[in-house]
């Protein structure tokens, strides 16, 4: 708790590393912001929902949008349910920094580009909760490219990232799907250090109920996925 407390009050921002379409996963970034009093959250959501986000936080039934429906576990019930929650209990800022980019972009461009706008929506004097999927967090480079998370560390140094480890259990990424880990509904969920990273255990995975409009012929299939193998969880989960 005390290294997020710092990462917070040092350059303002703490980031959250999921696998998307976890059920969990809302009811942990309510945790963590009432944890540590966050009144900013940021959501790797595509950034032409931020009227529509808006309009929904100032009481308004959300309005139908095509990037809703993506399918991918990015947005489900529990995120909106926590939303409005969040927005009833005092002031919120949101920001949404998915966006459009160029058919030729690599993995790290794109990722450059969800730093730029993270940073634009979250100046240094607010203290926000930054959710993206786990392949972005890392704040140094990794096997896949640049990540988010060092893109945001060369302009906010101290940044720290929280890494959900899923023990097992399913979410929904285009499909129902499963982590291979060995589920134990028993243990605890916690936050700690370990050989510097902070990690949230989380024992047990369900899946969320995600907005999707299948094309014909869908079928469910599920898939293993390691809980702690961030570069089959970006594949199979952050996109």
């Amino acid at each position: 708790m005390a290294a997020a407390e710092w990462s917070l009050d040092s350059c303002g921002l703490l980031l959250l590393g999921e696998m998307h379409g976890v059920r969990e996963n809302p009811l942990v970034i309510r945790a963590l912001m009432q944890m540590f009093r966050l009144t900013g959250l940021a959501l790797e959501w595509p950034a032409d929902l931020t009227p529509v986000i808006g309009a929904f936080l100032a009481g308004e039934p959300l309005a139908d949008h095509p990037s809703l429906w993506g399918g991918d576990g990015r947005i489900t019930a529990g995120h909106l349910a926590v939303l409005s929650e969040r927005g009833k209990a005092g002031p919120l800022e949101v920001t949404l920094f998915d966006g459009i980019i160029g058919a030729d972009w690599s993995w790290s461009q794109r990722d450059e580009a969800m730093a730029r706008r993270l940073l634009a929506g979250s100046p240094s004097g607010t203290r926000t909760l930054a959710v993206a999927g786990n392949a972005h967090t890392p704040t140094s480079p990794t096997d896949l490219g640049v990540p988010l998370g060092a893109c945001v560390a060369r302009q906010r140094p101290g940044v720290r990232e929280i890494r959900i480890s899923y023990g097992g259990g399913h979410f929904w990424n285009f499909g129902s799907r499963r982590f291979t880990g060995g589920a134990s509904a028993q243990g605890p969920v916690r936050l700690y250090e370990d050989t510097g990273e902070l990690v949230l255990d989380l024992p047990v995975a369900t899946e969320a109920l995600v907005p999707q409009r299948p094309p014909t012929g869908w079928r469910r299939a599920g898939r293993g996925v390691s809980g702690d193998d961030r570069e089959n969880m970006a594949r199979g989960g952050p996109g």
